[in-house]
């Protein structure tokens, strides 16, 4: 029999990376909020890579941070080992990455849901879920049934999950956790598309096993650079990363079982990541490649699994040992855990607007790997809008949008609802326009902001940001107005660097936009440099100086393209009724049903002179029915 177990403003379904911070989110932001998990001891978990950050992911965890998430802060308090990425590139691309111990991770971030005022975390799987007037009915698998005014699906790989290891396949979800088996069946009866998609997770092999005689070391960076503002206290690496590499030797025993691959066999219907295949899926796509790198990551401090980052698989268990016992370093390596691949549903991100509700279910968000994407960053980023959009709802407040020229989770999350995702959706570095202004040094700049205006950052961490932002402004003039008279001294320094000395005088900020001169450079004669201004600070405003040109022109292309942004079209609009729309467009401007002209044109099929049809539209019916309507 089914029983009244209570109502709240939002639930969350999930408590992954995508739940926690849409449930810290909510609660936060004053609403009563319940979050589901299947398994509690699941909360916060990290079924594959122990790490946080990477390759524009770390932009995201800054983000995130900036904004009054949560990630950033745990990663840092879970931290091994950190680098940072690309910084042989520009600093539009650096990006930090931590390898953490992932069961620590997982407990603190259970430990901050448990002692989040208006947050209650519930052991409990949903089964169904459907209207009930205004309100959402949940139900669980022991007959409790929650009324709630806004529900999250943050589901992650749950949702139908099915784990494959050769020809075994069963029910399963990530870590051997029991599935989400009965909830698809729910919403599609609320009329969303499932669709099928797969990620793959490698390997975890005993530390004794392995013999790193002969592997190259993978050190930490020193000093350790934070996630988080709000981290003051210094980092240390605590541990370090193997590499090795495949070989011929490796790719024939993978080339001899590929019959029996369940991705080769047709076996697995599900469509897994492009920028991440397995293994075997390199061996096959580039066979010219002699061999493939892997990375050998403790995945703790207090455990001997060590996680072979690169080689995700769904072979069969023998055929696994067979090559994992080819490659050096690896030859007597006792397995773990076995890799496997994992199928699960996901929604069309298609059917979301940019606060990550359901345009045609009202108070029905998504985030995560339901939306289609994979990461644990890009699901905690989307976790953290809906989180904030569904609170606000409840509030009966205006909803919280990102555009893609504010951040990296803008142009996420604008990728998802107007591109649409064939496979799971990957956040790079390349996917930004904007990236020289949306770099992860100056995430605070842009978005904290934001944050404190919500009411998601504390007084006390606004109160250093403002500090820090009078020191940037002062450094900026100190720059502006020093100069350096010509010495012996600077001229050494400069002609070490491979630039060209001084015969008169020269201002600070002119030396400093010089490519291969930096502050520390400098530092021996630069009398009036304060030893008081943070290193993050000198970073910022040596960047602001180097590509000054590059941002002047970047910041004129957001204008634009915020401008065209602020032409807003007319929800639910038929656009096969527009006179001089081609058809495809017409029938992919329906399916998405752009919130403005900027949004449209980014919809593939869409042309320009498709835009300026809809903008000679726009302008005829701004004239017919007033500005009212525009």
């Amino acid at each position: 029999m089914i029983y009244d177990a209570g109502s709240y403003d939002v639930a969350v379904i999930g408590a992954g990376h995508a739940g926690i911070e849409a449930g810290l989110a909510a609660a936060r932001l004053g609403c009563s909020t319940v979050v589901f998990t299947i398994n509690l001891d699941a909360v916060g978990n990290c079924p594959c890579n122990p790490s946080i950050g990477g390759t524009a992911k770390g932009h995201l965890v800054r983000e995130i941070d900036a904004l009054g998430g949560e990630m950033g802060k745990t990663a840092d308090a879970c931290t091994i080992q950190s680098r940072m990425l690309n910084l042989g590139k520009g600093p539009a691309v650096h990006s930090l990455r931590a390898q953490i111990d992932r069961n620590q991770y997982a407990r603190v971030m259970k430990h901050k849901l448990e002692l989040c005022p208006n947050l209650d975390l519930r052991q409990g799987e949903v089964v169904d879920l459907a209207r009930e007037g205004e309100l959402w009915a949940l139900t669980t698998r022991l007959q409790a049934k929650y009324l709630c005014k806004t529900v999250i699906l943050a589901t992650g790989t749950f949702l139908g999950g099915k784990v494959f290891v050769g020809d075994v396949s069963y029910d399963s979800g990530p870590d051997g956790m029991f599935p989400a088996a009965f909830l698809p069946a729910s919403l599609e009866k609320l009329g969303i598309t499932l669709r099928r998609f797969k990620t793959g997770t490698p390997a975890r092999v005993r530390r004794s096993s392995i013999d790193f005689t002969h592997l190259e070391v993978q050190e930490g960076d020193e000093p350790v650079v934070p996630f988080s503002y709000d981290t003051l206290e210094p980092l240390h690496n605590k541990a370090v990363c193997h590499v090795s590499w495949t070989n011929e030797r490796t790719h024939q025993v993978i080339r001899d079982n590929i019959h029996r691959s369940p991705l080769y066999g047709g076996e697995i219907q599900g469509i897994g990541p492009r920028y991440c295949p397995s293994i075997e899926d390199k061996v096959v796509r580039f066979p010219e490649k002699p061999r493939h790198q892997l990375f050998l990551e403790p995945c703790g401090l207090e455990t001997e699994e060590i996680y072979l980052q690169g080689m995700s698989s769904s072979l069969p268990e023998d055929v696994q040992r067979d090559f994992y016992h080819t490659i050096p370093g690896l030859e007597h390596a006792q397995m773990m855990r076995t890799a496997y691949a994992i199928e699960y549903d996901c929604c069309d991100p298609l059917a979301l607007s940019a606060t990550l509700e359901f345009r045609d279910l009202p108070g029905l968000y998504g985030a995560g790997q339901f939306n289609g994407s994979s990461g644990y960053e890009e699901a905690a980023a989307q976790g953290l809008i809906a989180g904030i959009n569904a609170a606000l709802k409840v509030q009966g407040k205006e909803p919280f949008v990102l555009d893609r020229a504010s951040s990296y989770i803008g142009t996420l999350i604008d990728d998802l609802i107007t591109k649409g995702v064939n496979d799971p959706y990957r956040m790079m570095t390349s996917r930004s326009e904007y990236r020289l202004v949306l770099r992860q040094d100056n995430a605070d700049e842009r978005l904290t902001p934001l944050g404190w205006k919500l009411g998601l950052i504390s007084p006390r961490r606004w109160e250093r940001f403002q500090k820090k932002q009078a020191q940037k402004a002062w450094e900026r003039k100190r720059v502006d107005t020093t100069t350096l008279p010509p010495s012996e001294a600077l001229n050494q320094i400069l002609v070490s660097r491979g630039t060209s000395p001084l015969t008169t005088g020269a201002k600070l900020c002119d030396l400093l936009k010089r490519p291969q001169i930096s502050y520390q450079d400098l530092a021996p004669v630069d009398p009036t440099r304060s030893p008081d201004i943070p290193p993050a600070v000198l970073e910022d405003v040596e960047i602001q100086l180097k590509y000054e040109g590059y941002i002047k022109r970047q910041l004129a292309d957001i204008e634009e393209m915020r401008r065209v942004e602020r032409k807003k079209l007319p929800a639910g609009t038929d656009y096969s009724q527009i006179k001089g729309l081609r058809l495809e467009a017409a029938e992919k401007l329906n399916k998405v049903q752009p919130e403005n002209l900027g949004q449209a044109g980014r919809i593939s099929g869409v042309s320009p002179a498709d835009l300026s049809v809809l903008l000679i539209w726009l302008s005829g019916r701004k004239e017919k029915e007033g500005p009212a309507h525009d």
